[in-house]
């Protein structure tokens, strides 16, 4: 127990919670901007975070966006998520970052103004590029006094994925929130140098990564979706009371399905596209999911898949040139059981 210069011991109901100089008090709500640097007219440029603590002690959930400064769906979600009444109620502290890359969401791109991708400049350096500097700042502020994580993605540009959740299940406690989200597809996928996700596992904390949509579009399903997922999240780990948890996120509790692996379909030609499988679909070995021809209609070809599995990302663009990543298929034990699952979720979120 820590203690103040008079010797008197000092509560937990006391203590500040503190980000960049900023005090947040138990009960408070407060909104704060982490410095990051400068644009060229010496404008400041600021990450924007909204911190709400409650009267109760309890753990400290960071959920952020748009690391990846086109993914807008994750914003959207951010901005419902801090409108939502239960957090009015919540034991320990909600960390909300909307907009962690502000450089590409002003310029509506994945990178930053050097051109490098921030979520492959983890955990960053005071001294280091300007991607580094502001992972820094991000793992400084951020993480250091967060307990738990969640960041929200889309797909790349042009291609769109299916709702899952990207996680290390070898890691006990994030594979019980990973269960907890309720998002039918879990993808066991290798963390990357340079992520913040790899970061964040590194001081052992469980982190989930959220997968749903496109970049520069909203998708209102998935965002529906992610915010049911993240409440359930909050009463998974004690900051929100569980007796008060609605029904509607109780009934869609069910085990989720882990996708052994997964594997691209690449366009063995250039042309023009004709996709015939759409997201979440249950695709068997060797089924035609696209046809490619020429601008006339002749030398067509067809793309078929390798093995059975369920299609969690898709291009969304009719054009193509060899080479280009068309399908993204994640091969599951019981794949037609997982689209029924997806089926199911989906009539949750209309």
């Amino acid at each position: 127990m820590s203690e103040n210069v008079s010797g008197d011991e000092v509560s937990p109901e006391t203590t500040p919670f503190v980000i960049s100089g900023h005090s947040i008090k138990r009960g408070e709500r407060k909104k704060i901007h982490l410095k990051i640097g400068k644009l060229y007219d010496n404008t400041d440029i600021n990450i924007p975070v909204e911190v709400i603590r409650g009267k109760l002690e309890g753990p400290t959930l960071f959920v952020s966006a748009a690391v990846h400064g086109d993914e807008l769906n994750g914003v959207e979600i951010c901005k419902r998520l801090l409108d939502m009444r239960q957090l009015k109620e919540i034991s320990g502290t909600l960390l909300v970052i909307p907009i962690v890359n502000v450089f590409g969401f002003n310029n509506l791109s994945r990178y930053l103004p050097d051109r490098r991708d921030l979520n492959r400049s983890f955990p960053g350096s005071p001294n280091g590029s300007l991607a580094s500097r502001l992972a820094h700042v991000f793992m400084t502020e951020i993480v250091s006094k967060a307990t738990h994580g969640i960041d929200l993605h889309t797909g790349a540009v042009h291609r769109r994925n299916l709702a899952q959740i990207r996680a290390d299940i070898d890691h006990a406690e994030t594979f019980e929130l990973a269960e907890a989200f309720g998002i039918p597809v879990i993808i066991k996928s290798n963390v990357r140098d340079g992520s913040l996700r790899q970061a964040v596992l590194e001081r052992d904390l469980p982190m989930l990564l959220f997968e749903g949509g496109e970049a520069l579009r909203f998708d209102d399903r998935v965002i529906k979706m992610a915010l049911d997922g993240i409440i359930s999240v909050m009463y998974k780990i004690g900051m929100l009371d569980t007796q008060k948890r609605p029904p509607r996120l109780t009934s869609a509790e069910k085990k989720p399905f882990i996708a052994k692996s997964s594997y691209w379909i690449r366009a063995t030609r250039s042309g023009i596209i004709r996709l015939l499988a759409r997201i979440g679909k249950h695709v068997h070995k060797d089924e035609v999911i696209g046809v490619i021809s020429d601008p006339y209609g002749d030398e067509i070809e067809t793309v078929r898949t390798r093995v059975e599995g369920i299609v969690i990302c898709a291009s969304m663009l009719p054009v193509v040139h060899e080479g280009d990543a068309l399908f993204h298929i994640a091969t599951f034990h019981e794949p037609e059981k997982v689209e029924e699952s997806l089926a199911d979720l989906d009539e949750l979120a209309l």
